[in-house]
């Protein structure tokens, strides 16, 4: 007896086009949008011409690019290090860790060392020690994980809590007055310097050459190529002589100083300042544009940019009609909803059941 067929199936597409892709992502960002005006409108009572204005103003307004372009840059920057674990198939959560260790040695660097020390000789040593730092908690999971087989998202995901509690530790140390925050007053050696009488610059140059290079070495290196076939296989890696744990913890030591020299950047280039939430929660988001951007990093630039400018314009929309701050998460959770969802129908086929066929064969 034939069995019956489901009312739904989905299966995997393997004929979209670059250019259907394309398509079908800026529908879902522009429905995304229009969801979020309609959501604002509810609220405000405000023409949703007039909210998409103010998203565009949000991120690029008067004073604002530079600002976006740079969040853009930090964020792409946390991406291109977990990029190279999640092609190897090694679940890095823990980004958020190792920035917020590379954050807390150039804080420790700056409070410890600023003003004993040329603040040349500072920034050069700020950055082998937020570089060093975070490529060892970054080590940590990938030895364990080579050496017996431990989950590395648990691992790395914890390491993220530990690595909170040791900023929280400085705090209290650093600052007496218990305001959580050791800022600009504290920390007032060791800036990186302008370019162009600007701020920011010479974080966004850094960035740009980071991703070049990384692009360049996982494309044509031979640990590049390492990296994917062990991503495909352990067993064929092992087969065709690629020495498995030896390529997990160097990946992961790559991935570990590319989070430190984000950390270096956000403190030592940009806020001069530190607290525990001081990676602002990129080490999450920069698995989403890792993966939206199907581990490219050239693709990354473009996942970061939309994301920093959705993010920015919901802030922008929640100050401007006086919401509640939580008010622009719940606009970008209706942007990344979209952007998600798409995804999916952009990989994956849904069938519906013909009942008059179904009927004809029954």
């Amino acid at each position: 007896m034939k069995k019956n067929e489901p009312l739904i199936r989905i299966t995997k597409r393997t004929d979209v086009s670059a250019k259907t892709g394309i398509i079908v992502r800026a529908v879902a960002i522009i429905l995304a949008l229009i969801v979020c005006g309609i959501v604002t409108k509810l609220f405000t009572s405000d023409d949703p011409l007039s909210i998409l204005k103010t998203i565009l103003h949000g991120a690029f307004g008067k004073g604002r690019t530079l600002v976006t372009i740079h969040d853009v840059a930090i964020l792409l920057c946390v991406s291109l290090a977990v990029t190279p674990a999640f092609r190897m198939r090694f679940w890095n959560i823990g980004a958020e860790g190792q920035v917020l260790m590379g954050a807390l040695t150039t804080a420790m660097c700056m409070f410890y060392l600023g003003g004993k020390v040329p603040d040349s000789l500072l920034i050069i040593i700020m950055a082998v020690c937020a570089i060093l730092t975070a490529c060892i908690w970054a080590v940590i999971p990938a030895f364990f994980k080579a050496q017996w087989g431990t989950n590395e998202t648990l691992f790395t995901l914890m390491m993220n809590y530990v690595a909170i509690q040791l900023i929280e530790y400085f705090l209290k140390i650093a600052d007496k007055t218990g305001s959580n925050v050791v800022g600009p007053n504290l920390l007032s050696h060791g800036w990186f310097p302008q370019l162009f009488h600007t701020d920011y610059i010479l974080n966004i140059i850094i960035v740009a050459i980071i991703t070049v290079v990384l692009h360049i070495y996982l494309k044509q290196s031979k640990h590049g190529y390492e990296i994917l076939v062990v991503g495909e296989s352990e067993n064929t890696a092992r087969y065709i002589g690629i020495n498995v744990k030896k390529v997990i913890i160097r990946t992961m030591a790559l991935s570990g100083v590319i989070c430190g020299i984000a950390g270096l950047l956000i403190v030592g280039g940009s806020s001069h300042s530190i607290d525990s939430n001081i990676a602002g929660g990129r080490g999450f988001t920069a698995i989403m544009v890792s993966w939206l951007a199907k581990f490219n990093p050239v693709y990354m630039v473009l996942t970061s940019l939309l994301l920093v400018f959705l993010s920015r314009g919901a802030d922008e929309v929640s100050s401007k009609f006086g919401l509640n701050a939580d008010f622009s998460q719940i606009l970008t959770g209706i942007i990344l909803f979209f952007i998600i969802g798409c995804e999916f129908f952009i990989n994956y086929q849904v069938h519906f059941r013909d009942s008059k066929k179904a009927k004809e064969e029954k």
